[in-house]
């Protein structure tokens, strides 16, 4: 049983579900039962009444905030459908609000309420109603098939989230798997290929050296030596790195641009972009300054092919006295606001950046805009004085 704090009713931050559904569930509800009541009381050629509707609507839209106060809600409903039953309203769809209402609190711990508030309500509806025999037992036979119905549709949904979860587990591991096997391969090839020439180029220097007075000759072929083996030693390590870029590009042969070329990079990115400084700019270690550019460039990357037609972008460089945060948002270019939904999986481009910035000891996120506009954003924390930081700019 879940501990709580005496009349407190917000579910704890263990206990809460991972995501807050939207009120849909109790606008349905709040229809469901009135509309299904009248049509199984047309049957039986009873009158819901006034007040009878009221309350079945009452309970459907009181689940509205039902994972904010799962036990508050639930004793609500379980009263206006007890109160509908006590004035003596036709057998329908009533039970439909207080299932869904159980369902909520037995998920965060608290069966004994749902067991509690059902048998109390059965005993005063019983004893107040007058029921007979019959009555009382159909009755009961309702209440146990509806509460059957709530633990099976409870299991399954958490036997659906629970395989939900696995599969995204499982897909994270690959893809960390990969990458490990790739940086190993890499690691592997580059060790290989340096530490074969770079022994080469140290026992010829050593021979050069001891002969450079003696034998300048033999020097002379030494230093040859060195350099046909440097050459080599690069054209292999090109060839490694090359393994690193998509196919048909080639590794950069200039410095790594850096944020002194941001005026250069949102000028050629094809579409409206607004630079915005938050902070004193200062010098940043090379590693950081490289990842913020390579961020900002895929950023704008993915605005020019994903974002509508006329897409405006605002790049934000915010100069912290321990990070350096990186966002950039886009309006959407006019593309409708993102529906409801689980947020799309995450690209190439968006993974390349959440590595670049995972490798300083940062983050990244990327995410619809949390205004709503239909935009897109891209926010990333690099740390500036970090272990990682050091190591990646040595």
């Amino acid at each position: 049983m879940s501990r709580s704090s005496p009349g407190a009713d917000v579910a704890s931050p263990d206990e809460r579900p991972k995501s807050r559904p939207g009120p849909g569930l109790a606008v349905l509800t709040a229809l469901a039962q009135p509309v299904g009541t009248a049509i199984v009381a047309g049957w039986q050629h009873a009158s819901v009444g006034f007040v009878g509707y009221v309350l079945l609507v009452f309970s459907g839209l009181a689940l509205a905030d039902r994972h904010r106060f799962p036990r508050r809600n639930f004793l609500i409903v379980v009263a206006a459908t007890l109160t509908y039953h006590l004035l003596g309203g036709p057998v329908g769809v009533t039970l439909l609000a207080p299932m869904i209402g159980a369902a909520a609190v037995m998920a965060v711990g608290h069966r004994w309420l749902v067991a509690t508030a059902t048998a109390g309500s059965y005993a005063v509806w019983v004893l107040v109603s007058g029921a007979t025999l019959s009555q009382a037992l159909a009755a009961l036979a309702l209440i146990a098939g509806a509460g059957l119905v709530t633990e099976i549709g409870i299991l399954v949904a958490a036997e659906v989230r629970n395989g939900i979860a696995e599969q995204r587990r499982l897909s994270e591991e690959r893809q960390r798997r990969r990458a490990s096997e790739q940086r190993l391969l890499i690691a592997a090839e580059l060790h290989d290929v340096l530490g074969h020439h770079l022994s080469l180029i140290n026992m010829r220097a050593g021979v050069g050296l001891h002969l450079m007075d003696r034998d300048p000759e033999q020097a002379r072929a030494a230093l040859d030596a060195i350099a046909q083996s440097s050459a080599e030693a690069l054209r292999e390590v090109q060839a490694v790195l090359n393994t690193l870029y998509p196919a048909g590009e080639a590794a950069p042969r200039a410095p790594a641009p850096g944020l002194d070329r941001l005026a250069e990079l949102t000028e050629d990115a094809a579409l409206r972009t607004r630079t915005v400084i938050d902070g004193t700019s200062r010098q940043l270690p090379a590693a950081v300054d490289r990842a913020a550019y390579r961020i900002v460039q895929e950023a704008l990357t993915n605005i020019r092919r994903h974002a509508g037609p006329g897409a405006a972008a605002t790049v934000t460089i915010g100069y912290r006295p321990e990070a350096l945060v990186v966002e950039v948002d886009d309006d959407g270019g006019g593309a409708p606001p993102p529906q409801p939904g689980p947020v799309p999986r995450a690209g190439n481009g968006i993974t390349g950046m959440r590595e670049r910035a995972a490798a300083l000891g940062g983050e990244l996120t990327a995410g619809p805009a949390p205004d709503g506009s239909g935009g897109w954003r891209v926010r990333a924390t690099l740390p500036l004085g970090s272990d990682e930081t050091r190591e990646a700019t040595a």
